[in-house]
């Protein structure tokens, strides 16, 4: 018997032994349900041809055609990655609106004998939970925001801390992108859907009733939007204050950006994108000292003339309740430790002096 679902939290997800998308590769690529793989009963190529030719020919040679491409491809999958499971294989399957290709992938399955299930209303169910938990209704977490100038390790204190138990939210590894100019990593960010989709898994995986330590952003990480629901708790949240000495942060900053640094061309095509605000002069001074790999000047320049600056007109707007001022020597594993250390206690405190 062929079961119907429309729970996507992540213990009703995790029930399953495999979630499986039948959607095209590229609906897939621009998102889907966390953890599922994608099996698809027409590729891109085959569903182009079939819209085409349900449009333009014959609504009755489309069926058919593409009945038997989804049949051979179902066929590839029984025996290819479906081949070595047993009868106990219990599956959730969806494609874009629980139709017609979920239901040739569920109807083979059942008859093969698994416990199969089909997840009513396909992807735009798990769409319409994202949206109105990003977009519709207020976020019940209790975030707390970590906040700092460009180079003081917020991103390895962030870790540091949840190394320690800590409930955090890495907006830069979901975003896959630092945050920053010279930001982008390899590969390139998730669309925004998909963005919104790790966002929402995240943090339905987190307990509301406990602090949730999120490193402060602005509303968008390279390109990607942060959720309006998630910036309005960001905005209103209660901070813990990172400072540290400069030459602590031009150190820290040149070893966790060693693979831009050492990238010649992308380091000075990043300088070429810095705000028109900045004199010619300076940014042709900056060009200079990259080509000539003369990195440290160069990461001091930037922080004191660029990022700090910025960092101060942005910080002057906000208000928002200070928890803590964590004041770090140094930047090594060791004081990043240490503060994770100190801010674990500090997370259930109310608002201190700043």
């Amino acid at each position: 018997m062929i079961r119907r679902a429309t729970d996507l939290t992540p213990q009703a997800r995790d029930g399953f032994d495999a979630v499986i998308d039948v959607r095209s590769p590229a609906e897939f690529a621009l998102d889907h349900i966390p953890g599922a793989i994608n099996l698809p009963v027409l590729d891109d190529i085959q569903r182009a041809e079939v819209g085409t030719e349900y449009v333009q020919r014959s609504k009755f040679l489309a069926r058919r055609h593409g009945a038997a491409l989804v049949a051979r491809n179902i066929a590839a999958h029984l025996e290819g990655p479906l081949g070595d499971r047993d009868g106990s294989f219990r599956p959730l399957v969806y494609c874009w609106r629980g139709g017609q290709r979920s239901g040739a992938m569920v109807t083979v399955m059942d008859q093969v004998g698994w416990p199969v299930t089909v997840l009513d209303g396909g992807y735009q169910t798990w769409r319409r939970q994202v949206k109105a938990a990003l977009y519709d209704a207020p976020l019940p977490h209790r975030l707390v925001l970590l906040d700092g100038p460009t180079g003081s390790g917020k991103t390895a204190l962030l870790g540091a801390a949840a190394a320690r138990g800590v409930q955090t939210l890495d907006l830069e590894a979901l975003a896959a992108h630092r945050g920053s100019l010279f930001g982008a990593v390899p590969g390139g960010q998730p669309s925004q859907k998909a963005f919104e989709t790790r966002l929402h898994d995240a943090l339905s995986r987190l307990d509301p009733a406990r602090p949730v330590l999120v490193e402060a952003e602005s509303s968008k990480i390279g390109a990607r939007v942060i959720p309006p629901s998630l910036w309005a708790a960001m905005s209103a949240a209660p901070v813990v204050g990172i400072e540290a000495p400069v030459e602590a942060r031009v150190a820290f900053t040149l070893q966790t950006y060693a693979g831009i640094a050492a990238d010649r061309e992308a380091l000075d095509a990043a300088l070429t994108r810095l705000p028109r605000h900045h004199a010619r002069a300076a940014i042709a001074e900056w060009r200079a000292l990259a080509a000539a790999g003369d990195l440290e000047p160069l990461v001091r320049q930037l922080i004191e003339v660029h990022y700090d600056p910025a960092y101060r007109r942005t910080g002057a707007g906000r208000a928002r309740p200070l928890l803590r001022r964590l004041t770090l020597a140094d930047l090594t594993p060791a004081a990043l430790d240490a503060a994770a250390a100190e801010m674990v206690s500090t997370l259930d405190a109310g608002p201190g002096p700043a």
